[in-house]
């Protein structure tokens, strides 16, 4: 990707940068996104010690694109030092994955610098508005950013599911897997019935702290605190998330004081004994005991 120098000259204005020279990348990068330049849009240019950053051509505030996840988008950057000493800059991105022909650069006085650079949407983003910005650098740290918005197109599907519930002495453990393409906020509400049908915990849904990316999984805990001592009990999650997702899981533990004696003893051989003659639910998930 050849990068461009042009002197700037006084006596006429600077030609408009509609040349860009195309990066040499591979044939599997030619899928390229839609460029989209705003009419009448206020030029972005960034002055932080003379020189200035901008996108190279018709005055457009950022760098826009829209395109799948995997596609490509090839733009120009410029750096324009209208000073009498050189500028030494060092390009980069932020928030998304850029490649540039040079990354650093020295601008001559009273020349312009034209950059080619790419950004390729991730393969595994889900459909969206992504932000990030174009970055330059001088020796002396003073810096100048150019926007890049992109918009990934795609279906939009909210999916998830919850795996691995287990009960443990004083609390529930559970994953939660996003299975679509947006990123999720889940909301969870938690039930358990006891062995003669009394509600031993019951909690309305709410939101949880955690923000699910797609393909993303989080272990997470619910403590529960005041469990029965003597008792078998079903517990069933529900989890549900914006634009319809909905999951469900649930699962079966026994709550025996092992160490107790006496009465204690015969009540839980009662309780084990109710459950063998009892038959299991379909789709049950897995039962334990718990002391």
């Amino acid at each position: 990707m050849p990068t461009a120098v042009r002197a700037l000259v006084p006596s006429r204005p600077p030609r408009p940068l509609v040349r860009a020279a195309r990066p040499a990348l591979p044939a599997v990068l030619a899928v390229l996104l839609t460029l989209i330049s705003p009419a009448g849009a206020p030029r972005a240019v960034a002055r932080p010690g003379g020189w200035s950053l901008a996108p190279l051509g018709d005055g457009r505030p950022a760098f826009y694109a829209e395109g799948a996840p995997g596609a490509v988008l090839r733009d120009t950057v410029s750096v324009t030092n209208p000073g009498r000493t050189p500028v030494t800059v060092r390009l980069r991105g932020t928030g998304v994955p850029a490649v540039f022909a040079r990354d650093g650069l020295r601008v001559p006085a009273r020349t312009r610098a034209e950059v080619p650079f790419t950004v390729t949407v991730p393969g595994d983003a889900g459909p969206g508005d992504r932000t990030g910005a174009i970055e330059a650098r001088d020796a002396h740290g003073r810096r100048a950013t150019v926007p890049v918005r992109l918009r990934v197109g795609g279906p939009a599907l909210a999916a998830l599911t919850v795996e691995r519930l287990a009960v443990h002495a004083d609390r529930i453990t559970y994953e939660l897997v996003n299975r679509g393409t947006t990123v999720l906020v889940p909301r969870l509400a938690v039930r358990a019935d006891g062995l003669f049908g009394r509600r031993v915990l019951d909690r309305g849904p709410r939101a949880l702290p955690v923000r699910l990316p797609p393909g993303a999984r989080r272990t997470l805990s619910e403590p529960w605190p005041g469990r029965p001592v003597l008792d078998e009990v079903r517990v069933r999650l529900t989890v549900t998330a914006a634009g319809g997702a909905r999951a469900t899981a649930d699962t079966s533990a026994a709550y025996v004081p092992w160490g107790a004696v006496g009465g204690g003893a015969a009540a839980a051989a009662v309780l084990l004994w109710w459950r063998a003659r009892r038959p299991r639910r379909a789709g049950a998930g897995p039962a334990g005991a718990v002391s």
